[in-house]
Formats: structure tokens, C-alpha cells, sequence
């Protein structure tokens, strides 16, 4: 290999150690069929011209304004020059799971906001259930147009020490993150052409419009022509960028809260000609703060009556209101058991190996070997409240283990998962860094279609398995090969818009983590006391 792979087989594999499989190499450090001709490419290039087009990344996603906040700092978000490769088998497998991941999810909504069977059968304890924070009983039989509560989901898989893809959590409120998907791809078509022209690399830019079709298919009946939005918490929100990215991407208008209003059961948004009609709200505002009515009464980030209209029929939701209940830790437990249950299948992408610490005996057991373990909060995102306690002190392990004891209901715990590893620049020599992988569905109500390149994040810190930007993390294009006998699936009929809105202001282009939500309560809750502080300033000028 040449001179930026040099000293790359005997990198350490980090907290991870041995066990982690690097997806390039196999173990004789060879380079895998699927990555030879990446290979070779990144080895003809001096490790000058390899550092310089890496630069060059960076230089583009700030002209772009594809920026994050780190400690007040306006950064671009790190982009790594090496993509990751999956050939069209694996792809095949993660396909098919995904798939048939959110049409058990799908199931398992509308059988909990609906007849509950699946407690009265002895698959779910009502507690599991109930007890879950983000379980709302405003949304207990309200049938969305379509059957559809899932428009658009966001599983975060691992690959394991056996190269296995796993299920690492499922993000079925309001998942983000697919804005990096487009943006990646289209710089690293710029900075690294030769590598893309020399491989079958699957489109990812049909996303906005398989989206689109899919939130048109959502609308109410009797609806032919949909009115489509994308609802924002407003400008301040750290997923702004991918709001306005998207809005602009399928042509539908991008509204926060204040422009929408609610009246007989219809939802409406305000215009200078009036008010027109809405027929779907793409939502990108969490459930807490969607409807003043229903949820936080001081939310002037969502729109009153919403949720009232969704249920009349009026307006369709996407994603739903209370899918949070789904993306529960203690609920991803149970997923193997669901997937019998309303599918008659087995798990094609199974789960990490997970103790339940409301369950006395898996909590004994996991308090044993506490040292051991990742314990993560059941409703936490992007990382947040997640211990690894082998690189945790005596101290914190400790406290860990009072909190945990305290609320078992609210933690699970899971063994050190042996993530994959990628080659990614540090410096100017390529080194093993871990990585996961977010694949995005969108469904229709007809199928499911799953866009063939997710979100690679990568740990960039050598032997972190932490891969969030705020920790450090940065993220890679991910190339899903296309096999001989791919055949492109054919782009859904969707009219062309004839004037997209115009373009955001530079200053407006900023993204963060993407977790499961939009942007995370915590940063709504920030929001809210921005917009809050703003109106009252526009009132007093």
C-alpha cells in the first residue's frame, strides 16, 4: 500500500480493542473486494495532495454554511475524504431489515393508540408501555390518513467484531440527519471525482422526492391536490439547515408555528393573499411543543388545534404524534418478540444484546458486571446520558449505579459493542476509526423504500466509539455499490414545482448531531425561550 496506509495494520483498534472488524481489510490486511479499486486510488495519491483535498472539504461545507457550534466556535462539520463502501449484498440485507423494522413499528403504533392487543396477548407488559415518557394518551385513536405513522424513519445500525449488522436504537419521532446524506455526496463528488467514477455508486439525490410523494400520499381524503409544509421550530433551531434544505428541496413551504392557525378542525397557513389551506405538516417540532392545547401551553413553536384537526381528519401529521413510544430503549427490547408477533418473522437486523433493568434479576446481574457494560438512558438522544463504563472513572460508575437503582424503568445496559472501523485521515496517514450507520426509510402506505446511502458517523478521536460531532465525532459519505443485477426503483410521479422558495441567508445554514428528534427537547426548550424573547422584543420595538 502506499505511504498514507503506512503503520495503518498495526493501529491499535481502540476501547474496542482486537475484537473490532475493519471493513477495508480483511485479516490477512488485504483490501476486501468491494473496497480494491478505493484502495488503489487512495494509494497513488501523495499524502500532501490527499491532506490538501481534505482541506478543501472543510473550505466547502463553511462556503456552504454547513457549520456546528462547538464550545461558540462556528466549525465546518467534519467531513472525512475516505468514503465507506457496502456492496450490493450487504446493502440487500440492511434493505430488507430496515423494511421490515418499521413495518413492525407501524404495527406495533396502531396497535398501542388503538385496541392495545398486544398487552392483552402478553407480548408487551401495559407498563412498558404506559410508563414511557414520550407515550401520549392525546393521540389514543386518532387514525392517520393511510394507516401511515411512520412517514419517515432513521435505524441506527453497528457491525459487530463478525461483521454482522445490528439494530442499535430505532428513531421514529422525527429523525434527522439526511441533509449530511446530500450534502456529502455532493462534495465528495467534487473533491474525490476519480474515486466515485471508478465505482457504481447508488444516487442518494432522489431522497426529497421520494419524500415528497410519500407526504402527498399522507394527505386526508378526498384531498387530490395536497398542500404540503415543513413546520420548523424557527431559525434558531441547530437542524435548521435540513429543514430549509429539505423545503427547498421539494418545493413546499418552509412555516414556523406562527404562520399556521387552526379553524374548524382545518389548518391553515398565512400568506400574503390569505389564508390557504394545509393539507399535510411535515413536522420537525417534538411532540412536547407541537400543540399548546394538548401538550405545553406555552409552546409558541407549534400550532393550537393541530392535533384536534389531525384527528377530525382535517390535517395529516407525518410523523405521527406519539411515535416517541416506539423509539423507547426498553421498547427495543421487545422488538424480536413484536416482530413474531405481528409479522410472523424473524429479525432479519437483530438487536444488541440488551438487559432490562426494571427486571430485577437482569438488574442484579448487570449491577455485577456493571464495569463492564454501556448503560444508556431510555429516552436519552444523540448520545446524551450514555455511560461507557469501561472508560468511566471508579466515581462516576458509582454515581451511574445510584441513578440507575434509583429509576431502573429509566436505563437499559448493553455489552461494548465492537464497532466496525473505516480508514479516515488523521493528519496526513490514514488510521482504523469507528463508525455506525443511520440508513433512511421513507413509506407511503405502499412500500417502503429505503435510501441506498445512510449517514456514516465517525468517531475521529483514535479508539473513541463516541461518534457525535459534540464529542468529537465527524461523518463520511457512505457508497452503496450497485450489483449487476440492481435495477433502479422508478422515481414516484410527483409534479414539479414551478418556483421553490428562494434561498436562506448564509448566516441561517447551520447543522448539529442529528438524533432522534428534531434537534432534541433540550434544544426546543432553547428555542422556545429564543422565539419567547424575540416576540416580546418585536412587541416592545
Amino acid at each position: 500500500m502506499g505511504d498514507v496506509f503506512e503503520g495503518y495494520l498495526d493501529s491499535p483498534a481502540g476501547a474496542a480493542g482486537a475484537r473490532a472488524a475493519d471493513e477495508m481489510f480483511d485479516g490477512d490486511g488485504s483490501p476486501r473486494p468491494e473496497w480494491q479499486a478505493l484502495a488503489a486510488t487512495l494509494a497513488e495519491l501523495p499524502a500532501a495532495e490527499l491532506r490538501a483535498r481534505a482541506d478543501q472539504l472543510a473550505s466547502t461545507f463553511l462556503d456552504r454554511g454547513v457549520t456546528f457550534d462547538y464550545a461558540g466556535e462556528e466549525r465546518p462539520f467534519p467531513l472525512d475524504v475516505v468514503p465507506r463502501i457496502i456492496d450490493a449484498a450487504q446493502w440487500a440485507r440492511v434493505e430488507k431489515g430496515v423494511a421490515q423494522r418499521v413495518r413492525v413499528l407501524e404495527a406495533f403504533l396502531a396497535d398501542v393508540y388503538g385496541p392495545m392487543q398486544v398487552v392483552k396477548d402478553g407480548v408487551v407488559p401495559r407498563r412498558v408501555i404506559t410508563s414511557s415518557s414520550h407515550f401520549h394518551r392525546a393521540a389514543v385513536g386518532v387514525e392517520p390518513a393511510g394507516g401511515v405513522r411512520i412517514h419517515v424513519a432513521g435505524i441506527d445500525l453497528v457491525r459487530d467484531e463478525h461483521g454482522d449488522f445490528r439494530v442499535l436504537e430505532d428513531n421514529v419521532r422525527v429523525p434527522s440527519g439526511v441533509s449530511y446524506v446530500l450534502e456529502n455526496r455532493q462534495a465528495l463528488t467534487q473533491v474525490l471525482p476519480e474515486a466515485l467514477q471508478a465505482h457504481r455508486v447508488q444516487p442518494v439525490a432522489d431522497y426529497p422526492q421520494n419524500l415528497l410523494a410519500a407526504l402527498r400520499a399522507a394527505a386526508p381524503s378526498g384531498v387530490d391536490d395536497p398542500v404540503v409544509v415543513v413546520l420548523t421550530p424557527g431559525v434558531y433551531n441547530s437542524a435548521y439547515f435540513e429543514h430549509s434544505l429539505l423545503a427547498r428541496a421539494m418545493g413546499v413551504e418552509l412555516v414556523e408555528g406562527r404562520d399556521l392557525v387552526c379553524r374548524g378542525n382545518r389548518v391553515y397557513m398565512r400568506t400574503t393573499a390569505g389564508d390557504r389551506r394545509v393539507d399535510v405538516v411535515y413536522r420537525r417540532v417534538d411532540d412536547d411543543f407541537l400543540d399548546p392545547v394538548h401538550f405545553r401551553r406555552d409552546s409558541v413553536l407549534g400550532c393550537a388545534g393541530i392535533l384536534n384537526a389531525a384527528r377530525a381528519g382535517g390535517v395529516s401529521i407525518a410523523n405521527a404524534v406519539g411515535n416517541g413510544v416506539a423509539d423507547d430503549k426498553l421498547v427495543y427490547t421487545y422488538v424480536p418478540e413484536l416482530t413474531k408477533y405481528y409479522l410472523g418473522e424473524e429479525l432479519i437486523l437483530g438487536n444488541v444484546p440488551t438487559y432490562r433493568l426494571e427486571i430485577p434479576a437482569e438488574r442484579e446481574e448487570a449491577m455485577d458486571r456493571l464495569h463492564e457494560l454501556v448503560v444508556k438512558p431510555v429516552d436519552g438522544s444523540g448520545g446524551k446520558g450514555l455511560v461507557v463504563c469501561p472508560d468511566a472513572s471508579a466515581e462516576q460508575v458509582e454515581e451511574l449505579r445510584r441513578r440507575v437503582l434509583a429509576d431502573p424503568r429509566g436505563w437499559i445496559a448493553q455489552p461494548v459493542v465492537a464497532l466496525s472501523t473505516v480508514p479516515t485521515l488523521a493528519g496526513t496517514q490514514m488510521r482504523p476509526r469507528h463508525v455506525d450507520l443511520r440508513p433512511f426509510a421513507v413509506n407511503d402506505g405502499r412500500a417502503v423504500r429505503v435510501l441506498r446511502g445512510g449517514l456514516t458517523r465517525v468517531a475521529l478521536r483514535e479508539g473513541s466509539l463516541v461518534v457525535n460531532s459534540s464529542q468529537g465525532g465527524g461523518s463520511k459519505d457512505t457508497w452503496v455499490l450497485a450489483g449487476e443485477d440492481t435495477v433502479p426503483e422508478p422515481a414516484p410521479a410527483v409534479p414539479v414545482p414551478v418556483a421553490p422558495p428562494a434561498p436562506l441567508p448564509e448566516e441561517q445554514h447551520h447543522v448539529t448531531d442529528p438524533g432522534p428528534g428534531a434537534g432534541s427537547e433540550q434544544a426546543q426548550q432553547q428555542q422556545q425561550s429564543r422565539q419567547r424573547t424575540t416576540s416580546h422584543q418585536t412587541r416592545e420595538g
